[in-house]
């Protein structure tokens, strides 16, 4: 009984790690790619502060930005299916194993409660 206790709370606490891992990792890549489009943006800033090149640098950043984003949305878009798909495939298993624990679980309460009121009327027994 503990043993399928241990393994529903494991497989819980799997379905969990692996959605927080899945959107970990997609907040992972876009901050990875917004610390680039940055980096990007403050190096032709000083580029454009520090020499006369300013609507050369301007259409290069446009030009940069402008093939960057796609990219981003798609990286976005692949992550959140993959997301979605891992979700798809772990919840019904964890639906089964829920539906399958909880007449152990409400077994187990039960038992828990008839010994705890056993205790109690021991307890009582005692202090009369």
């Amino acid at each position: 009984m503990k043993l399928i206790i241990a393994a529903f709370v494991v497989i819980a606490l799997a379905q969990g790690s692996l959605a927080a891992d899945a959107t970990t990792e997609l907040e992972a890549i876009s901050q990875k790619f917004e610390e680039i489009k940055n980096k990007m943006t403050e190096e032709l800033t000083k580029l454009i502060n520090t020499q006369d090149l300013s609507s050369q640098a301007q259409a290069f950043l446009e030009q940069q930005r402008n093939q960057f984003e796609p990219m981003v949305t798609q990286v976005q878009e692949q992550m959140r299916a993959a997301a979605a798909s891992m979700q798809e495939q772990i919840e019904p298993m964890a639906t089964n194993i829920q539906t399958q624990m909880q007449p152990m679980v409400q077994k187990f309460q039960e038992q828990m409660e008839a010994i705890l009121r056993q205790l109690t009327e021991q307890a009582k027994a005692l202090t009369n």
